[in-house]
């Protein structure tokens, strides 16, 4: 205490703490500089918590400077003051969890769906959307500060211009935002849905992918016969099975036995297992792809990989020709039902749809194979124009 009981405070100054050696040095008011050595220590003051003296560290020094160490305290005292213990909240600080942005609830959410998402393309374009639309713009905002507001600015610049895909990057925020909710974070699971109506509706028209009249089939699947490429190849597959792009191109030799091609569940869109039946034609082509297959795909790229998803499209493409592979579905489904006499159940089995749901699934369990090998057969016999 100095004479005139007067409190001494801003004692040091900071070419004083530079110089000074290892050792406990007063500031006033209770606040101490606490060195270990010439060049490192920490701060801390010295306060009267209920009765008891405790110190709080403020911070080490050089990192912090006097002036905001002198703050630090001077915020703790007033605290005191408040009737608050500033020791016990900074304790809450440290152990309140860091703000999660939207970027780690998508990645979290992604991994979490990773299970359903079957193939490897999809999981690229569920996580692709929104790492090139919605994170390089809000991906670092916590994800409880998400608000239908930002939504709709980040979503606004392409919302007519590329319809699709601002509607699906709109539908996998929301899924973000109910996996940050299970996570016990307080988000907005209605911002979506608001933002959709600040959106408005979109001027683009949805348009199915285009296919090939089905009168005009035989004379392509002729003219396929001739090819000699690996697109056509799997091309003629595809329209002999109906099969989904991605099923073709993924085909291995050790799914077909017995003139059936067996897809197992994780290879579907409905998640079951769908068994092909593969007619005399198409038999043919898994045995012109096994001559030229050095590995399990019937229809291999460079380096051991399936051709890429892309490759029979732009076969087409090339060939100036406005369908589109996974077009053909729709050439057969209309040629079933303008030229056969089908049951819609084999018709919708054929394609891979699922038709037997509720009660009727859990009794009706024929996947109809024999009928769906009759239709089949009609089918192959029309494209090679029998």
């Amino acid at each position: 205490m100095p004479k005139g009981g007067l409190v001494l405070h801003n004692v040091l100054t900071q070419m004083k703490v530079k110089n000074l050696d290892a050792g406990k040095f007063a500031d006033g008011q209770g606040l101490w500089l606490v060195k270990r050595s010439k060049s490192a220590g920490k701060w801390i003051v010295r306060l009267v918590v209920k009765g008891k003296r405790r110190e709080m560290g403020l911070g080490r020094w050089p990192d912090v400077s006097i002036a905001e160490a002198r703050e630090r305290a001077a915020e703790a005292r007033k605290a005191l003051r408040d009737g608050r213990d500033p020791i016990v909240e900074k304790a809450k600080e440290r152990e309140a969890p860091k703000p999660v942005t939207l970027n780690e609830a998508a990645h979290g959410c992604f991994e979490a769906k990773k299970a359903e998402l079957k193939h490897d393309s999809a999981r690229k374009r569920w996580l692709g959307l929104l790492e090139h639309h919605v994170l390089p713009k809000i991906g670092v905002m916590p994800v409880e500060d998400i608000d239908q507001h930002q939504i709709k600015a980040t979503l606004e610049p392409i919302w007519h211009s590329k319809a699709e895909t601002a509607r699906k990057s709109l539908g996998h925020i929301g899924q973000t935002l109910k996996y940050a909710a299970a996570l016990g974070l307080n988000v907005d699971l209605q911002a979506p849905l608001k933002a959709r109506a600040l959106l408005g509706k979109q001027r683009h028209k949805t348009e199915h992918i285009p296919a090939m009249p089905y009168a005009d089939t035989p004379k392509f699947y002729g003219w396929l016969c001739t090819v000699d490429h690996k697109a056509a190849l799997a091309l003629r597959f595809l329209m002999l099975t109906v099969a989904r792009t991605t099923e073709i191109r993924l085909a291995r030799f050790d799914e077909i036995d017995d003139a059936v091609w067996t897809l197992t569940p994780e290879r579907t869109k409905t998640g079951r297992e769908h068994r092909v039946p593969l007619t005399a034609e198409a038999l043919k082509v898994v045995d012109l792809a096994r001559s030229y297959s050095p590995n399990d795909f019937l229809f291999p790229a460079l380096k051991g990989k399936p051709i890429s998803d892309m490759a029979m499209s732009t076969f087409m493409k090339r060939e100036c020709l406005e369908a589109r592979p996974h077009g053909f579905r729709a050439s057969f489904r209309t040629w079933v039902e303008e030229q056969t006499d089908t049951p819609f159940e084999v018709k919708e089995a054929a394609l891979g749809h699922i038709v037997d749901t509720g009660v009727v699934g859990a009794y009706q369990r024929s996947d109809r194979l024999e009928k769906r090998r009759v239709l089949l057969n009609t089918w192959s016999r029309w494209l090679l124009d029998d």
